[in-house]
């Protein structure tokens, strides 16, 4: 029944872009992937973007304790609904949670994840040249299992910004505040913070972001703080397809140690 759910959602989505006019010149490949943050920029009315994580690998330490998290088939589908308007669904299609404790004992739980909806309205610039300012509200279904899903729904807000410096180079800002799950499974409490972004043309095809993330996280029973930084890199072969890799360094004990990531973008 989850499943199904997902791909009827998807389906509506797919149907929906479909039916849009074709009413412009397709502009710039606008992926979500790589990075951290989030882009202002929309994508084409009656054209659909799949985003694809092949693979990502966590690593958290503390205390004796080492947990590796693997997901992979994590799909993100975008439907541009209007020149300013797209929609979004996402799901991940397996997640692996291992944790070994401190006497050597190990235990593994499988699972998918849960369903996250997005509307993304452009505000100024939906190409995202010049500077661009989009919101984004969203919410995630909680479909999935112990492994990598919340456990309850969830919800929040996105204020993607950004600039073109021009050069090739680009400054971006992605505040985000939201309800997030608790770590009980069972309610919410308010969590945010925000990316702040430089990215830069490499070549015509290549292209890189080096980013930072500071976030705040008022779970009753853990409140704490998360420092991130990353370095991801862009390769698009054509002009509707796109390969990219990043790596991810958590900046304080809360965070992260590692994450090492690849996946593909494609535009239809």
């Amino acid at each position: 029944m989850r499943i199904t759910t997902g791909k009827w959602a998807a389906g509506w989505l797919i149907g929906l872009a479909a039916g849009a006019a074709h009413a412009q010149e397709l502009g710039p490949f606008c992926a979500d992937r790589p990075g951290l943050g989030t882009p202002s920029c929309t994508i084409d009315p009656g054209h659909v973007v799949i985003e694809g994580g092949a693979f990502d690998w966590t690593l958290e330490r503390e205390a004796g304790t080492r947990t590796d998290t693997i997901d992979a088939g994590d799909i993100l589908v975008r439907a541009g609904i209007s020149t300013t308007l797209e929609a979004q669904i996402g799901w991940t299609a397996f997640g692996q949670v291992r944790v070994r404790d401190a006497a050597g004992g190990t235990t593994r739980t499988r699972g998918i994840g849960d369903i996250r909806l997005a509307l993304r309205q452009n505000l100024t610039h939906p190409d995202g040249s010049g500077f661009s300012a989009a919101v984004m509200p969203f919410a995630t279904l909680p479909v999935g299992g112990e492994a990598i899903g919340a456990g309850d729904w969830g919800a929040g807000v996105i204020v993607p910004l950004q600039y073109d410096l021009g050069n090739g180079l680009g400054i971006a800002l992605t505040p985000q505040v939201e309800a997030a799950v608790d770590a009980d499974r069972r309610g919410r409490h308010p969590a945010y913070g925000t990316v702040v972004g430089l990215s830069t043309a490499l070549s015509d095809a290549l292209g890189a972001a080096l980013e930072f993330e500071a976030t705040r996280d008022d779970d009753p029973t853990d409140p704490h703080d998360e420092a991130r930084a990353s370095l991801s890199f862009a390769f698009q072969t054509r002009d509707d397809l796109q390969f990219d890799a990043g790596a991810v360094a958590g900046l304080n004990s809360h965070s992260p140690d590692l994450e090492l990531y690849i996946g593909i973008a494609r535009r239809f």
